[in-house]
């Protein structure tokens, strides 16, 4: 028999190891100040839209499709609201009764305790949250330096006071009153859906309550599976199981497919048409982020030509300028080679060739084409600019014009 506190607490641990590591690691944060979105492992450019869409789009739609599948498992295992406030429920107990133990019943000792404590845990908190949006390094300067002027250290103090009122004085309640998930699960779910039911067929309630008195949010699930307050976290089973076991029966708590449905340990989840498409959105998502990193190039090359002046006559030759952007989007160094072809006669000049440009940086700049004057017999001449990227070996041809005084004209 699955012990699903003890399931939940692990999975509860997990995810907190995940949100304080993530940030560091780059898996999914937004650097605000750099504009840059990286996505398991990726730093992607503002600019990437693209890919920053499939990127939400994708995570959007993994917990749309866990909710149909599973209901509110995402609410009773996975959500941040939920397990920050259970830890701060299971930490003022602890306090208070390490307290009364020591010192007796000393409330105001075990709420300042509680306090300090909950205290400490938003400032860490709410620094590992605005690490998803700040480079770590550049927040805790900011946090020494007890930075309250900037938009990075307002952002910090707001979050922390944020935490530090949702852990003393909103915890759960949140749930029911400001997150519109639940209500949202209502039009997710179908007959199929995974849910907490409580089936009494035998007539073998005790009324013991163990299931009320144990239930985070504070309702009776005999009431009804579809309580806008259930989380679906099976505490309720653990507690009607181990009372009725002592009398040798099993428990009337379950999760089961659908309210009519079989219970799930016994029964894979039905699937219907619904279930397929959702399968395949999902799929679809993923396939299309997939192909847009694996089509990704690190090295971007932009070049654009300069036509305030359409062409300037020095020493018998026609320059026209040009001007480039390149964009580094890796996590290594890179040099970019122009070279030119289809152009008889033409020269290119640019101060560095290659262009360096440093990880996570872009260059900007200009350069010149030159041919001879009076060589030309049409206004517009079509030639191609090639980049190379060094040490990727990508190469890209890049159609553009030239323009110069037509001879005898």
């Amino acid at each position: 028999m699955v012990n699903w506190h003890h399931l939940r607490k692990r999975v509860h641990l997990a995810c907190f190891v995940l949100f304080l590591v993530l940030p560091f690691l780059n898996v999914i944060r937004f650097d605000i100040p750099r504009q840059r979105f990286y996505c398991f492992g990726q730093e992607l450019w503002i600019n990437e839209f693209g890919i920053v869409f499939f990127s939400l789009m994708f995570l959007m739609f993994l917990v749309v499709a866990s909710s149909v599948f599973y209901g509110r498992v995402y609410c009773g295992y996975l959500c941040p609201q939920m397990i920050f406030s259970e830890a701060s429920v299971s930490v003022e107990t602890w306090i208070r009764r390490k307290v009364t133990k020591r010192f007796g019943r000393r409330e105001w000792l075990a709420r300042a305790l509680w306090l300090a404590v909950l205290g400490a845990a938003s400032v860490v908190l709410a620094f590992v949250f605005i690490s998803y949006f700040v480079e770590p390094r550049d927040l805790v300067r900011r946090l020494l330096a007890f930075d309250v002027k900037t938009a990075g250290g307002i952002s910090g103090a707001a979050v922390t006071l944020l935490t530090f009122l949702d852990f003393t004085l909103v915890r759960q309640r949140f749930c029911t009153t400001v997150c519109p998930y639940g209500y949202l699960q209502g039009m997710l779910s179908d007959d199929h859906t995974l849910l907490v039911h409580y089936r009494d067929d035998g007539h073998d309630c005790i009324e013991c309550k163990k299931c009320v008195r144990i239930c985070p949010m504070g309702i009776d699930i005999r009431h009804s599976p579809f309580q806008i307050e259930c989380i679906h976290c099976a505490e309720c089973i653990d507690a009607c199981v181990e009372v009725l076991a002592k009398l040798k029966k099993p428990g009337l708590i379950h999760y089961t497919w659908g309210e009519k449905g079989a219970v799930a340990s016994q029964r894979r989840q039905p699937w219907d048409g619904k279930r397929v498409v959702v399968v395949l959105v999902l799929l679809f998502y993923a396939s299309g982020l997939f192909t847009a990193l694996a089509m990704r190039r690190a090295v971007l090359v932009r070049i654009a030509p300069e036509r305030a002046t359409l062409y300037r006559l020095e020493g018998g030759r026609v320059y026209n300028r040009f001007r480039y952007t390149i964009a580094n989007r890796g996590g290594k160094p890179a040099a970019v080679v122009f070279s030119i072809q289809q152009l008889n006669g033409a020269t290119l000049a640019m101060e560095h060739n290659p262009v360096a440009v440093k990880p996570g940086e872009s260059a900007l700049g200009t350069f010149d084409i030159s041919a001879p004057a009076g060589s030309r017999t049409d206004l517009v001449s079509h030639f191609t600019i090639v980049t190379s990227t060094v040490p990727d070996q990508v190469t890209d041809t890049i159609p553009m014009t030239f323009l110069a005084p037509v001879e005898g004209k």
